[in-house]
């Protein structure tokens, strides 16, 4: 029985009956354990492991499966299986913030690749819907459930390797369509551009769907040659990263709080005050008022003692240090643990001069959701407080002693770096560079923390921005506008990053448009391809229309 990559006419392959004899038991196992492994292999494509060809590559035996299976309910499981292999291991870190969580998600984001698998259409055009329908599922997984869950994803896949720049065009979304494109119709037993184009010149129309897939991919690439990349202003600002250093797999409970900032206040005093610096980054959570009540008096940032101590320093330093800040919020349920987690601006004259809270938050991380349920089952949530997100544009303005305006930095803290809506939305606003700080310290492995460099990166080749990432134990970086990491720590040393960052304006195709029309495009393909499809199935051997089921 010939792939349903084959011919255009035909039986509904979805409905006929099967009437292969009973295979055996090696055979039966072959197709799912090559689907799995195909998903592992796109899962070891990502950082830390990192080789991106094994995406390629893994989407390529995924869709040697799929065009294999002949019943509508062996692709759903050959999709559940190739999206379990990706999942499982490139979300590993998560059992470490939460098992359930973990198992959950991994089962989620696996059924969203079945329905993908069982939705996409066969016959000659599944080159064209079948990555269009894992795209689409992908993009979902960007957005939903609980805000969505954006790691393990194909972009992060890729940063290393020679399609990266497409991210200028298209983000995250387009990188990951060409990856699926590529394997399928390398997959696709048909023969290359020119020979196929003759065909088609012949009169064959059986590899136009491929013939299309190809060009198509060929057309995105070049596209990324010829894309803007924002516009060098000619000036610089002068910054120093700071990480304090630590022991890494340790969580809040387990280190006090007054030790993480001590150690920043360390490496910040061994910056030389002679040294023209235009900020300071320290690394989100380094501050933590909530075990600084001494009073009944409610005590934030604005009045603690802690503030001092950083003003000391930035005014030792004549340059403003961006802090991270968590804070207790007001609530009439003290009980409610809730929470705030900013990045604040300190002058060197103690003036706050701006402030931004996180407005993503990580789920089962800094919320539960469905909390009232979940207390019903376990008491575990309990260890989980509630931060409140907050409402204000990705932006942080202040003067700086190099320019004369103020100076305005697009701001994702940790989790939101994820998002490449979060850092465009600075960026738009007018921001010149990017600066992610965040706290990776209560993951072993690097796992995550590498992971987030490469999506530091990902957002600065999107925006046309350098971005500057800090962290309490690593990584730390610095990352130019074309996502080379210029600079970078190790996990649980300190240290301080100095670097020249250039400001940079002007936006990118991927700043001006966003995700929102390629995923609209990618719905009107899958839409268009399913029709077609159906159309083959209807025509007869001898040409002539027939009623089919649906």
């Amino acid at each position: 029985m010939s792939s349903d990559s084959g011919t255009a006419a035909g039986p509904d392959v979805d409905t006929a009956v099967d009437l292969r004899p009973h295979r055996p038991l090696h055979q039966r196992v072959a197709r799912p354990a090559l689907a799995l492994g195909a998903g592992a292999l796109t899962a070891l494509s990502l950082p830390p492991w990192g080789f991106w060809p094994l995406a390629i590559l893994g989407v390529l035996l995924f869709a040697v499966c799929l065009n294999t299976a002949h019943a509508r309910w062996e692709r759903v499981r050959v999709g559940a299986l190739f999206g379990a292999g990706w999942m499982f291991l490139g979300m590993g870190w998560m059992v470490q913030l939460t098992p359930p969580g973990y198992v959950t998600a991994g089962l989620i984001f696996s059924s969203y690749h079945a329905v993908a698998a069982g939705i996409a259409p066969t016959g000659r055009w599944g080159v064209i819907g079948r990555p269009v329908a894992h795209t689409l599922v992908e993009a979902i997984r960007l957005s939903f459930p609980f805000g969505g869950v954006p790691l393990a994803t194909m972009g992060i896949s890729q940063v290393g390797g020679p399609l990266a720049p497409l991210a200028s065009v298209g983000g995250v979304i387009l990188l990951t369509w060409v990856v699926f494109q590529i394997g399928f119709v390398l997959a696709d037993a048909k023969p290359g551009v020119w020979a196929a184009a003759h065909q088609l010149r012949n009169g064959d129309r059986n590899v136009l769907p491929n013939f299309i897939g190809r060009i198509t991919v060929v057309v995105v690439v070049l596209s990324s040659f010829v894309a803007p990349s924002g516009a060098a202003s000619g000036a610089a600002l002068s910054i120093a990263v700071v990480q304090g250093g630590g022991e890494q797999g340790t969580s809040a409970l387990e280190v006090p709080s007054l030790l993480v900032t001590e150690r920043h206040l360390e490496a910040t005093a061994t910056i030389n005050s002679d040294r023209d610096l235009d900020f300071v980054l320290w690394p989100e959570n380094t501050i933590d008022v909530n075990n600084l009540r001494s009073t009944s008096k409610f005590e934030d940032f604005s009045n603690s003692p802690i503030r001092d101590l950083v003003t000391a320093e930035a005014n030792r330093l004549s340059a403003p240090i961006v802090v991270g800040v968590t804070e207790d919020a007001r609530a009439t349920d003290p009980a409610a643990r809730r929470y705030t987690n900013a990045q604040v601006v300190v002058m060197p004259d103690g003036e706050v001069a701006d402030r931004y809270d996180k407005v993503r938050r990580v789920p089962f991380g800094e919320y539960v959701p469905l909390r009232d349920l979940l207390e019903q089952i376990t008491s575990a949530v309990d260890q989980v407080g509630e931060a409140v997100p907050g409402t204000k544009r990705a932006t942080l303005t202040f003067e700086v002693q190099s320019q004369a305006d103020p100076v305005q930095l697009a701001v994702v803290i940790s989790w939101e770096v994820f998002f490449g809506g979060r850092a465009r939305e600075g960026v738009v606003d007018g921001a010149t560079i990017i600066i992610n700080p965040t706290n990776g310290a209560s993951y072993t492995g690097t796992i995550v923390q590498s992971q987030q460099v490469a999506s530091s990166r990902l957002r600065a080749i999107e925006t046309g921005r350098w971005v500057g990432q800090a962290a309490p134990t690593g990584f730390s970086a610095v990352i130019d506008n074309d996502g080379n990491v210029l600079q970078r720590t190790s996990v649980s040393e300190q240290r301080v990053l100095y670097a020249d960052v250039e400001l940079r304006t002007g936006n990118t195709w991927y700043t001006q448009l966003g995700d929102g029309p390629f995923i609209w495009l990618l719905v009107v393909v899958l839409t268009a391809s399913i029709a077609l499809a159906r159309r083959d199935r209807a025509i007869s051997v001898d040409g002539k229309p027939h009623a089919t089921k649906t």
